[in-house]
């Protein structure tokens, strides 16, 4: 890979100055010009149910009124933690108005973490989204006597009913009394956000935190504003648009999409009614804009792979047939160019890739973006082939998630794209990315000396990510500027880069790749293997087992991901091919502190916590031991002494006469 530097280059001109307002005062003309207008669905007992935008700004006013009467001042931080609901929002705009902050935790966020950011952030009113979270708080406090938080607003009353603590208080009855409030000062409201400022920190976002606890980025309104425009410019969004809001709002992504672009330019946001129904939801809104991490991306083709491997003969041959058209379409497609018999491509895509698209819930989506985390090139060639307008862009939470995104004409399968308007990019002469423009961050919250260190006097972040631009001005991202290795023949590579192509095995969930400490030594890889698509294949093997460490254990498993290995190695330079691997026995998990929320793997965790299993596989063992608690599904768990195979490449062949599975397929 190369290393090659650039002097600054710039996004399209005409980006313009970020407009002077903020989010509450967005929703008031919203309000005004489209008061019948949906502004949110919520999925309940399998009815959409509508809010519309004058509906909206009053539960905003209520709830702002309540805030105010438990004390929340202007600069101040409240917390909200839970999946994404009408009330999430609510519970936002209505800070802003008062000229407090939001601080978003995922609701997956437990103990350390948890407390960490309400110490960070001070907030002394959270608002929980039901008894999971509140049961959460409650246990936080009893071994927390110093706890910042006063107050806790729950949005789903299920199960709380005979809870009497004071502490805890129904987010109807703060919109009630907020409510009083706003009949005995009408006015108070529309003063409050007349005070607001476009500089005003109005979202604070924690960081990935793959290397230490995160950081805190506060981001003003002009900043998401900023963003959004310059990102409309050239791919519109009008009030039009549907969005599926489904993933977390503490993820600076659902901020940028459902919230910046989605009050900008008055989307209607529709929320599934659980995790169960996201994929049958999607289905019934068929949205024209979506914006996932790669995780979503890979595990839909694994759904697809797994469908089309149940189905008949002649559904995998007309799927088969209709993706080879659609490759080639795709191809000429996003290097700006006309290819192939357009008749042919329709009747291709209306017969086979169209069901499919209609099935992922993707039949009428117009763009699409993944962030957060570099797509393997292959999953990205899939989505294209079967008509998915999906693009890589590329940012970070101090920049409000993007800088760098794909056009239309111009999609590289291996680059990240051009900066946005009002953007401007250089790469250092040590090979990092720098990154200008009105979205960059105030700062880390409470963290001036942190903030000094990513953003210089000329107002560059520096990202610590190490890239180069490619022949056509596109940037390529490399990896985390300190987990760039340095192979034998000299070139520089990326773990990420080879654990991509490693994951686009839908037999694959995660891989953590480890480099040679030593001349002679191969590339080494931890891999966790993806219950679904594995015990599928187990079953149609007819293959009995009982836990995920059973199923990780079994012989053909480690034959059959040896295939998958050997695969993926044969599109890797030879010094960078995985010499060894073994599949662990447990999948990696956030609350290990082995991922994070947003499922980038903690490297110092994992190299320290399996430092003696990524030894022996350095040293070339045949297994390594291992203690292990084991769960069952009754509840139960047992200690267990494992003893987890190392597999050795180097005298492995894939079977004679096998061919090479197709993409869109698990069968080998």
């Amino acid at each position: 890979m190369s290393n090659r530097t650039s002097a600054a280059i710039g996004g399209d001109t005409g980006g313009g100055a970020p407009r002077a307002t903020t989010f509450p005062r967005l929703l008031d003309t919203l309000a005004a010009e489209r008061p019948d207008g949906v502004a949110m669905q919520e999925k309940l007992y399998g009815i959409w149910q509508p809010l519309t935008f004058s509906d909206y700004r009053r539960r905003v006013e209520d709830f702002a009124h309540g805030l105010a009467g438990y004390g929340v001042q202007r600069g101040e931080i409240v917390a909200v933690l839970g999946d994404n609901r009408p009330e999430w929002l609510i519970a936002e705009l209505a800070a802003q108005a008062i000229g407090a902050a939001v601080v978003g935790i995922y609701p997956t966020s437990i103990g350390e973490e948890l407390e960490h950011i309400l110490r960070m952030s001070a907030a002394r009113v959270v608002v929980a989204e039901d008894q999971e979270q509140v049961d959460k708080l409650l246990r936080l406090r009893d071994t927390t006597p110093d706890l910042p938080v006063e107050r806790v607003v729950f949005y789903d009353p299920h199960g709380l009913e005979s809870y009497d603590d004071p502490w805890l208080v129904d987010f109807t009855e703060v919109e009630r009394a907020g409510r009083q409030r706003a009949d005995a000062d009408p006015g108070w409201y529309a003063a409050q956000v007349a005070l607001g400022a476009p500089d005003d920190v109005a979202v604070i976002c924690t960081t990935s935190g793959t290397t230490s606890r995160p950081k805190l980025g506060e981001l003003s309104h002009a900043n998401l504003l900023a963003m959004a425009d310059h990102l409309t410019e050239f791919d519109p969004a009008d009030h039009t648009y549907r969005y599926v809001s489904f993933l977390p709002f503490a993820w600076i992504g659902e901020q940028m999409l459902a919230v910046a672009i989605g009050l900008s330019r008055g989307l209607t946001l529709s929320f599934p009614e659980d995790a169960s129904t996201q994929r049958s939801d999607l289905r019934e809104i068929g949205p024209d804009v979506m914006f996932s991490p790669p995780r979503i991306w890979e595990s839909m083709l694994s759904e697809v792979q797994v469908r089309i491997d149940e189905a008949g003969w002649l559904k995998r041959t007309v799927f088969g047939w209709g993706y080879d058209i659609g490759d080639r379409a795709a191809q000429a497609r996003t290097q700006g160019r006309k290819g192939g018999n357009a008749v042919l491509t329709w009747l291709a895509d209306q017969v086979s890739t169209r069901p499919v698209r209609d099935q992922l819930g993707l039949a009428r989506i117009r763009r699409a973006y993944t962030g957060g985390a570099p797509l393997g090139p292959d999953v990205f060639r899939f989505f294209h082939a079967i008509g998915v307008n999906l693009k890589q862009l590329y940012g970070q939470t101090e920049i409000c998630g993007i800088a760098v995104v794909h056009r239309d004409d111009a999609i590289s399968f291996n680059t990240v794209g051009t900066p946005i308007p009002g953007t401007d990019l250089r790469i250092s002469d040590d090979g990092e990315i720098l990154l200008r423009s009105a979205s960059v961050f105030r700062g880390y919250h409470k963290q001036p000396e942190e903030t000094a260190k990513v953003v210089d006097a000329e107002g560059w972040l520096h990202t610590g990510d190490a890239g180069y631009l490619d022949e056509r001005g596109q940037l390529v991202v490399i990896d985390r500027q300190k987990d760039v290795l340095t192979a034998p023949d000299g070139s520089r590579y990326s773990s990420q880069f080879i654990e991509n192509k490693l994951k686009f095995s839908p037999y694959v969930e995660e891989a953590v790749v480890f480099g040679p400490q030593q001349a002679g030594e191969p590339m080494t890889a931890m891999i966790t293997i993806d219950p679904g698509t594995v015990g599928s294949w187990a079953e149609h093997e007819r293959l009995s087992y009982t836990t995920y460490t059973d199923l990780a254990a079994k012989e053909e498993v480690y034959d059959l991901l040896a295939e998958e290995v050997t695969r993926a190695n044969e599109d890797l330079p030879e010094s960078i091919r995985v010499g060894r691997f073994l599949l662990l026995h447990k999948q990696l998990d956030p609350d290990d502190d082995e991922i994070t929320r947003t499922r980038k793997v903690r490297r110092n965790v994992i190299d320290e916590r399996y430092a003696d299993l990524i030894a022996a596989l350095r040293r070339g063992d045949d297994q390594v031991g291992i203690t292990s608690r084991i769960t069952y599904q009754d509840g139960t768990s047992v200690v267990r002494e494992l003893a987890l195979r190392i597999f050795d490449l180097s005298t492995y062949t894939i079977p004679p006469g096998r061919g090479r599975r197709p993409v869109w397929s698990g069968r080998r």
